[in-house]
C-alpha cells in the first residue's frame, strides 16, 4: 500500500537538485527514471521509497508516492527535502557575476534531508579517494549490508536502503577490505555508528544549534574533518554556509566560475568570506549559472594496494 501528496511550491523548484543526494550513477539508494527522482530512505519511523516528480517542466506541483513504514514521514518532510525551509533572506550580492546568475537562475534553494548518518555514511566512504572507487565501496556496503526498500516500485528498480548503524557496528574488519573500504574509513564510520543517535539529533531544529556547533561536534569524531562535516551540513542540515573546503574539485570549478582559472582552497574561502552565512549558497549558483570547469588532463587513478 502507498500514501501519495501533492504540493505547490511558492517558488521554483528544480528537482534536479536531489541529485546532491546520489552517489554516483550506480547508487542503489537513488534511481532516476524518465524524470522520476526514486529514493531509499531509513527514516525515524521505519524504511520508506519515495518518487517524486514534477507537473511541468519548471514550477507548478510536485507529485509524491511513498511506500513502507516510514512513508508518512518522507511525505510530511517533502517540502523541506526541496527548500522550502530554507532562509535565503539577506543574501543581496553586490557581485556582478552573481546578480545576474540570480536574476537568470533565481536564488537557489536548498533542501535538507534530516538524516545525519544517512548523509555521513557515505561522506566517509568519499573521504580521500577518487569517485570511482568510493561509489564501488558504497554499492558493495549495499548491496551486501542493505536491505530491499519497501514497496513493488522499489523492487523493480532494485533500490536498497542503507545498513542501519547497528549493522554497521557489527560489520568485521575483513569484510570492509573486500569491499574495499580502507582501515582509516571503515573506523571512522564505525565510530560514528556508535553516536548516531546523538548525531541525528544535531538535525533537530528545536536544538537550535548553529552550523558551527553541528561541525564542532561532527569533528569531534576520529577521522571526521572539516569537508566530511560540510558534506553532511549540506545535505541533512540544508546549511546554506557549509562550503565543502578540501574537495578535489570545489575550489578549482569556483575559481574557472569566476576569474577563468582554477582557486585553491585558501582562494576560494577569501572570495566567499564576504557572503556569510550563505557561503554554499554562492557555491550552489555558481554551479547552476556555470557548471563545472572542463576536465583536461589525467585523471587521478584508483587505489590498486587493497585486496580484489
Amino acid at each position: 500500500m502507498s500514501l501519495s501528496r501533492a504540493w505547490t511550491p511558492t517558488y521554483d523548484v528544480r528537482l534536479n537538485a536531489l541529485l546532491v543526494h546520489r552517489r554516483g550513477p550506480g547508487d542503489p539508494a537513488y534511481r532516476l527514471v524518465d524524470g522520476v527522482h526514486w529514493r531509499a530512505i531509513r527514516t525515524p519511523a521505519g524504511p520508506a521509497t519515495l518518487a517524486v516528480r514534477a507537473r511541468g517542466e519548471r514550477g507548478g506541483d510536485v507529485e509524491a508516492q511513498a511506500w513502507g513504514s516510514g512513508a508518512e514521514w518522507a511525505l510530511d518532510r517533502l517540502p523541506a527535502l526541496l527548500g522550502a525551509e530554507d532562509d535565503d533572506s539577506g543574501f543581496e550580492p553586490e557581485d556582478g557575476l552573481l546578480r545576474e546568475a540570480i536574476r537568470q537562475y533565481g536564488k537557489p534553494r536548498l533542501g535538507r534531508t534530516g538524516l545525519v548518518f544517512e548523509a555521513l555514511m557515505p561522506a566517509i566512504l568519499e573521504q580521500k579517494v577518487t569517485g570511482q572507487e568510493a561509489f564501488a565501496g558504497f554499492r558493495r556496503l549495499l548491496q551486501q549490508y542493505g536491505e530491499p526498500a519497501p514497496g513493488p516500485e522499489a523492487a523493480a528498480r532494485r533500490l536498497r536502503l542503507q545498513p542501519t548503524a547497528e549493522v554497521i557496528r557489527q560489520v568485521p574488519s575483513w569484510s570492509w577490505l573486500r569491499m574495499h573500504v580502507d582501515h582509516a574509513r571503515s573506523r571512522a564510520l564505525v565510530t560514528a555508528a556508535r553516536v548516531a543517535d546523538s548525531l541525528e539529533r544535531t538535525a533537530d531544529p528545536s536544538q537550535g544549534l548553529s552550523g558551527d556547533e553541528v561541525e564542532r561536534r561532527l569533528c569531534s569524531l576520529p577521522g571526521i574533518g572539516e569537508w566530511t562535516a560540510a558534506e553532511v551540513r549540506q545535505r541533512a542540515h540544508g546549511d546554506p554556509d557549509a562550503v565543502s573546503f578540501g574537495d578535489y574539485h570545489v575550489a578549482k570549478d569556483i575559481g574557472w566560475a569566476v576569474t577563468g582559472a582554477p582557486f585553491d582552497d585558501e582562494q576560494m574561502r577569501a572570495f566567499l568570506a564576504p557572503y556569510r552565512p550563505h557561503r554554499q549558497r554562492v557555491v550552489a549558483l555558481l554551479y547552476r549559472a556555470r557548471g563545472a570547469r572542463p576536465r583536461r588532463g589525467p585523471r587521478m587513478a584508483p587505489r590498486t594496494h587493497l585486496p580484489s
